[in-house]
């Protein structure tokens, strides 16, 4: 990072404290925050995607590559998130940086606690890596970060109060009230997929049965396919014709690709897990009664095959239906980049007294430059006297 490089100091445990204020200065710093370009990193199982993003949420460039294999150490990701950011530092001056994570980070924003797609076990990543990149490290989940930025950029835009909701492999979430990303007390909160919705139903790896994520998922979408495919059931030919027999080669692209060609199974196997998106969408609304829920991940890609029957079972299953507003259900609009350029945002938020502390270093360097000076014309003027 040459542009800080003359000026580089200890970072680690020295910025806690201002990280640990940003949540409560979110709602009234992101319009006053610097409008300088920043980093923002999206980590999950299968790709690292960096970006640098301006204050308007434009993605000035993009890098992305595969995430090193779950076994190896945690340094090799951290090494591939570095490289990534000092390649994009090359053409970019860069103020901050900030990184979603597809895991469980801890309310100071430093730790990730637990991230079931690679191998970070109470990792200090941010500490990690902002002695490494010089310049200030923000670290959070990922759907908190996607629900930031559709509250800055996209389908959230103008809502007070909004729960994002990302469909993927599984079911993560987000909470935002009057501007601010509530974390919960130890940083986790928004962990909808493992509310339990059928008691003693599938198996769940978070060691649980019957979580939301095991009936309204990517993972759920293709194991029924799966299942009916195995089955050799009639209604399955078509998606059995496409993968010619290779039932381990269906995907949920594949099957939403297929739904929107009229396929009858894939049809309904979307609007089966838009049933029990609705379900949890309506008991999420008794709890938090948002004006808001906005559908991201990779599976809301099916739109309104997903989304339509979702809208129809929240309305059947929404506590004091009839004499209650609803909330309104939008898909995402920032796509797979929402994560990326969420993180990028709330990274300005701490860019501000980073840039303070760099001017504070660079006056003092030329106040002592100008001292110097000052002391050898002094001594020049002495000697020729």
């Amino acid at each position: 990072m040459s542009t800080y490089g003359n000026f580089s100091a200890p970072i680690g445990s020295r910025r806690a404290p201002a990280l640990r204020t940003v949540g409560t200065r979110e709602r009234r710093s992101h319009l006053t925050a610097p409008r300088v370009p920043t980093v923002g990193i999206d980590i999950g199982g299968t790709k690292v995607m960096a970006g640098v993003v301006d204050a308007d949420g434009n993605i000035l460039e993009k890098v992305r590559t595969e995430t090193p294999d779950k076994s190896k150490s945690p340094k090799v990701v951290e090494d591939t998130i570095a490289e990534l950011v000092l390649d994009l530092s090359d053409r970019h001056d860069v103020h901050a940086v900030g990184i979603g994570a597809a895991g469980w980070v801890d309310a100071d924003r430093n730790r990730v606690l637990f991230a079931p797609h690679l191998s970070w076990r109470n990792e200090p990543l941010r500490d990690r890596l902002s002695g490494r990149l010089s310049v200030p490290v923000l670290v959070d989940n990922d759907a908190n970060t996607a629900a930031w930025a559709e509250w800055r950029f996209g389908a959230g835009r103008g809502e007070d109060h909004l729960v994002m909701i990302t469909l993927g492999t599984g079911i993560g979430g987000a909470i935002l009230e009057d501007g601010q990303v509530k974390r919960g007390k130890y940083g986790v909160a928004g962990e909808f997929g493992h509310m339990q919705v059928v008691p003693g139903g599938h198996r769940c790896p978070c060691g649980n049965r019957g979580c939301w994520e095991q009936y309204s998922s990517g993972n759920a979408l293709v194991r029924e396919a799966r299942e009916l495919a195995a089955a050799d059931s009639p209604v399955a030919y078509g998606i059995i014709e496409h993968v010619k027999g290779n039932i381990g080669d269906i995907t949920g692209p594949m099957i939403t690709e297929l739904a929107r060609e009229g396929d009858a199974m894939c049809i309904e196997l979307l609007q089966d897990i838009g049933q029990w998106l609705g379900v949890g969408i309506a008991n999420l609304a008794a709890a938090l009664d948002p004006s808001c829920f906005v559908i991201g991940g990779g599976v809301s890609a099916a739109d309104d095959l997903l989304i339509g029957p979702a809208r129809d079972a929240f309305r059947r299953q929404l506590t004091g239906r009839g004499y209650r507003p609803e909330a309104r259900i939008a898909r995402a609009q920032l796509g797979p980049e929402a994560g990326m350029v969420g993180a990028a945002d709330l990274a300005r938020l701490v860019a501000r007294r980073f840039r303070r502390a760099k001017r504070r270093r660079v006056e003092r360097f030329e106040r002592y430059e100008r001292f110097a000076e000052f002391r050898r014309t002094s001594q020049d003027t002495q000697d020729t006297a």
